[in-house]
């Protein structure tokens, strides 16, 4: 689980916990240690507010019992939570991935390259290939590595050749070269001027520098 993923199940922990309780706040007993280590994470970054001694001394009124630590959403924290499980995710679900597609990581270089491209859906002869845009726009980002996470299908694999040999010929070629040494997809321009889609190969060999 990626970190932004633990976030979000221990935000939604607390909004469920809090709700259930009437009061809004996630108590010390109703979380394990380790958890509430996250939470005081979370709280650094704006997301959870950590009860004081005088919510303390109210909720402990409530409770009959000493209650030395609680916790609950900030309007921050909520919002993350909504935004984060309303984002349409670009991965499927566990055991019900396509078999034709594969896991691609891009760059954050090779992300802007690509969305340049399906920005311009509607002004190119040749399109960015269906479902391709979708792809980009609920792409994940893993931050540990600085990849963006989409699952293609072989065509949307050639699109995407597609899109960096445009971003290449126009500009920067490292993009198309690392894209052709991890996926070994090469948009190759066909030799006659007919309307066909971009024709892809295996392998590398593109020129220009990376």
């Amino acid at each position: 689980m990626r970190s932004w993923e633990r976030a979000l199940s221990v935000l939604e922990a607390l909004w469920e916990r809090g709700q259930a309780a009437g009061h809004g706040w996630t108590l010390d007993t109703e979380l394990l240690p380790s958890h509430q280590q996250q939470v005081n994470a979370l709280e650094n970054q704006g997301l959870v507010e950590l009860a004081c001694r005088d919510d303390r001394a109210e909720l402990s009124a409530l409770e009959g019992r000493p209650v030395r630590w609680a916790a609950h959403l900030t309007r921050y924290g909520h919002d993350t939570l909504t935004y984060g499980q309303s984002r349409p995710r670009a991965e499927p679900p566990p055991g019900e991935a396509a078999p034709d597609r594969q896991l691609v990581e891009l760059i954050p270089s090779q992300m802007a390259a690509l969305r340049v491209f399906v920005g311009l859906t509607g002004r190119l002869r040749v399109p960015p290939a269906d479902g391709l845009a979708e792809q980009v726009r609920t792409a994940s980002c893993d931050h540990g590595i600085k990849r963006w996470r989409l699952y293609l299908t072989p065509g949307q694999m050639e699109s995407v050749a597609y899109g960096l040999w445009l971003h290449r010929m126009t500009g920067s070629a490292a993009e198309a070269n690392r894209f052709a040494r991890e996926y070994a997809v090469v948009h190759s321009p066909a030799r006659d001027l007919g309307e066909g889609p971009p024709a892809a190969r295996g392998g590398a060999g593109v020129g220009g520098r990376g």
